[in-house]
């Protein structure tokens, strides 16, 4: 994800008591709304960003809305009217109880706890770039037929990924959306199957289509190229192999160009543009920030829900399927209780005890996204991955430092293209989730008129299954480190298995 080098991540059934509907995700309002939060009126004269959800999407009520959001004293920045969320910016501290206090208003807060001028920067880190001799020298050792570093790239053996293509690489009429830090479509292995008319920048909540304002801020900035490199990297001669090197690629860029923060707002717009511009796949390595988990009797973090909620489910009513990474936290996602000491990462973080049965990790937990854990090449739940009964969907190579492959490199971690037409390694279920976006991609390419509900049922039915270790102990320390529950064709580590791309193509 952003801020690491890789995600964390997941995604189960939302309790009745908030239960988010099939249409847009309106919250009940028989539900009464939470106490207000410190959060949403700690801000004094500084400005924050917040969404507004109304309780129907009819011009009336958007218009009475948008009136109580102008006499709380706030600025529309975006209408997002067919799904009834407006983002807006306010510099009244009493902004959010003043408008869910409005006639129409379904939810309303703050989607971040620091003021919009705040630049406080993160330090993603944890990358591996080859240089330009390393590059060099592992090309040599390519074999006949295979691109110069596939040799590396254990991840496409294990999934079948390097038969796949001999037999459907994928269709050039599929799209997958690279929703993340903006993709370098220069890259010599992206620019072939990049498409620009799909991509956008959605930093701020308002899509920005200007050429190249879906690239990465700064270089730095490498996770969404990687992401999209495993993905649909050609099979050019040049450099790695994605998964699914027929299809295209879009990058939607919704990282902050200074903190590589990922709001609510940029991830509303960034759902709805992909709905909006055909895009078939989504692929989300990244939770919404400032919380990792957002609280649903807290009033701005429930807001979050909302209206992120309306937009993924807006997308899947248009044909898109969405899939999402599963967390690097190496949680229990169906506990009684987990710690989390990470949020808000705007400002300063508390540590607070939360039930992720009514916390959730934002889109991941959301209905209908597809949950992605991590393996590596042991097929082995990676030691960072978090995990739970009936949370996780399907599992994935994400790459584990400590399941050390038979390859030229021996690095455990996944290969890919970085910003620059460079190459490195991350790890992180960010990385697992694109492998299996790339393989829903293969399978749409086979079955164009499939549902996203289809596409899903297809890619757990595709999938390998993969039993319970009698035990799991990734670090050989003699310490037992987690439990999997469940069936071999559904358990808490891998879901329904792990993804196949050859199976994908064949079925």
């Amino acid at each position: 994800m952003a801020h690491l080098p890789a995600r964390r991540r997941m995604a189960l059934a939302l309790p009745i008591g908030i239960a988010l509907t099939a249409s847009f995700g309106f919250l009940p309002s028989a539900v009464a709304a939470p106490a207000d939060s410190p959060t949403a009126t700690a801000s004094s004269a500084s400005s924050l960003a917040y969404v507004v959800n109304t309780r129907s999407t009819d011009a009336r009520t958007i218009a009475s809305v948008t009136r109580a959001i102008s006499a709380a004293g706030g600025s529309v920045v975006e209408t997002y009217a067919k799904i009834g969320v407006i983002v807006v910016h306010s510099s009244n501290p009493d902004f959010g109880r003043q408008v869910r206090a409005a006639r129409g208003v379904a939810s309303a807060g703050a989607t971040r706890t620091a003021p919009l001028d705040a630049a406080a920067t993160t330090d993603e880190g944890g990358v591996q770039k080859l240089s330009a001799a390393e590059v060099t020298s592992l090309s040599a050792k390519a074999a006949s037929g295979e691109e110069p570093l596939e040799a590396n790239q254990w991840d496409l053996r294990a999934i079948g990924a390097d038969k796949a293509a001999k037999i459907n690489p994928g269709s050039r009429s599929v799209t997958v959306g690279v929703i993340d830090t903006g993709v370098d479509d220069t890259h010599p292995d992206l620019t072939a199957n990049f498409s620009a008319s799909q991509s956008a920048s959605c930093v701020g909540g308002k899509a920005d289509t200007s050429y190249g304002a879906w690239r990465p801020a700064n270089p730095d900035h490498y996770h969404g190229t990687h992401v999209a490199g495993e993905i649909a990297a050609a099979r050019n001669g040049i450099g790695v192999a994605g998964v699914a090197p027929g299809v295209k690629v879009a990058g939607i860029r919704v990282a902050d160009p200074v903190s590589e923060l990922f709001y609510p707002e940029s991830v509303v717009c960034a759902f709805v543009f992909a709905a909006d511009h055909g895009i078939e796949v989504t692929n989300n390595s990244y939770y919404v920030d400032p919380w990792l988990y957002n609280c649903t009797d807290d009033p701005d973090q429930r807001a979050i829900v909302d209206a992120v909620n309306r937009a993924q489910l807006y997308a899947t009513s248009k044909g898109t399927l969405n899939l999402a990474s599963a967390g690097n936290s190496h949680d229990d996602l169906d506990a009684d209780a987990i710690v989390d000491a990470s949020s808000p990462d705007d400002s300063t973080a508390v540590t607070r005890t939360i039930d992720p049965h009514t916390c959730f990790d934002v889109p991941t937990q959301l209905p209908g996204v597809v949950t992605v854990s991590a393996t590596g090449v042991n097929k082995a739940k990676s030691y960072y991955s978090s995990y739970g009964r009936n949370v996780i969907d399907i599992a994935a190579p994400g790459g584990d430092k400590l399941q050390i492959p038979d390859t030229p490199d021996q690095n455990g971690r996944i290969l890919s293209t970085l910003p620059g037409g460079a190459y490195g390694y991350l790890q992180g279920t960010s990385m697992a989730s694109p492998h299996a976006a790339a393989v829903a991609a293969l399978l749409k390419s086979a079955h164009p008129r499939a549902t996203p509900a289809q596409l899903q049922a297809m890619l757990k039915a595709q999938a390998d299954p993969q039993a319970c270790p009698a035990s799991y102990d990734p670090d050989g320390t003699g310490t037992y480190k987690a439990t999997c529950t469940g069936s071999v064709r559904n358990n808490s580590f891998y879901g329904h298995g792990i993804v196949d791309a050859l199976d994908a193509v064949k079925k």
